[in-house]
């Protein structure tokens, strides 16, 4: 179900802030959003003032008036609410996400995921800000690692935030969304940089592990979409094709051997983006599910009215069990475009 031209927002004369500003997503929905609007302002929090410096000096970002720059971290909830001032919307991209480094640096972990969701939440409700959209991950369903337990933590604190606001006309509603192609840190710039080492082998976890996988722009144009759509408390979800990591690693890096190494601690072998316990609340919108608050039966009747329609019992969005595969033509115009 596309997004109704009275659902889309629109984001002319705004003020926006985003969480984590300066990482792969944020600068690239900073760079969307100053290349489709006309912000009122535009506000980057990060805590890495070396790349704030990085983002001012970029031909995209450079004497752009209607950005902000905050050093800041979700863990300090006075400076969020400094942030927060007069805001129309936060998208709330910060997080640690690495996952061997959130298992060998649990409490951190923590810290930033979950009490930097609570401080989020709390700020945005005392500042009054209308909408917050928190980027979530597949790994916080079932998870089995640090980190996804980190954000099915902040699923549900901003899930449940929308009873703490109460009659505010603050909402907050979650994304989730697997594997970045691009990003960075995954796999794709990985496996050039060591074929471009001219490395023998290459290192494969497990021969049938699977992901799902979306390209950044993909990520971006499905947030700003969901900001239309939602009405507080929806994880929203998209869909998207699933492909084995080997598969992938033979049209990246043709030609080049790999070698299994085990899986790393915390890591799963197939990725699930909802599981059979949520099926009670999900909705299929065509492009794409969501899961509706079970505490509030209004949202998912509102959608329902508009066309979304139930899922069967006992579904369950899985990479492994996905009816879309990306072959090698797809993989190769998806990576063209991350």
């Amino acid at each position: 179900m596309p997004v109704k031209k009275n659902d889309a927002i629109d984001w002319n004369g705004k003020t926006v802030l985003i969480t984590g500003g300066t990482g792969s997503f944020g600068r690239r929905f900073a760079e969307t959003l100053l290349d489709r609007y006309n912000l009122k302002k535009l506000i980057i929090l990060s805590r890495d003032e070396h790349k704030q410096h990085d983002m001012q000096q970029s031909e995209v970002f450079r004497d752009r008036d209607e950005l902000r720059y905050f050093i800041g971290d979700v863990r300090d909830q006075d400076r969020l609410r400094m942030a927060m001032r007069g805001v129309d919307c936060v998208v709330h991209a910060a997080a640690l996400k690495h996952v061997p480094a959130a298992e060998y640096n649990p409490f951190e972990c923590i810290r930033t995921n979950v009490n930097g969701a609570e401080n989020v939440v709390s700020a945005a409700i005392e500042t009054g800000v209308p909408r917050i959209i928190a980027l979530s991950t597949d790994k916080a369903v079932n998870p089995i690692n640090i980190y996804g337990a980190s954000k099915l933590a902040s699923d549900k604190i901003f899930v449940a935030a929308n009873m703490l606001a109460g009659d505010e006309p603050t909402r907050f509603a979650v994304v989730r969304y697997g594997n970045v192609l691009g990003s960075r840190g995954s796999i794709v710039p990985l496996l050039r940089q060591f074929a471009a080492e001219g490395r023998k082998s290459l290192p494969l976890t497990d021969d049938r592990m699977t992901r799902f996988w979306i390209t950044l722009d993909q990520g971006i144009n499905f947030v700003l979409s969901c900001a239309g759509l939602m009405r507080g408390g929806e994880i929203f979800v998209p869909k998207v094709p699933s492909m084995k990591i080997v598969d992938m690693m033979k049209v990246i890096a043709p030609g080049i051997p790999h070698e299994v190494i085990g899986i790393r601690p915390g890591e799963k072998l197939h990725e699930v983006l909802m599981s059979e316990d949520d099926t009670a609340t999900v909705l299929d919108f065509g492009d794409r599910y969501a899961i509706c608050p079970p505490h509030d039966s209004r949202v998912q009747a509102y959608h329902e009215r508009r066309g979304a329609t139930a899922v069967e019992q006992g579904f369950r969005y899985a990479s492994d069990k996905n009816d879309d595969w990306l072959d090698a033509k797809r993989l190769k115009a998806l990576i063209g475009d991350a």
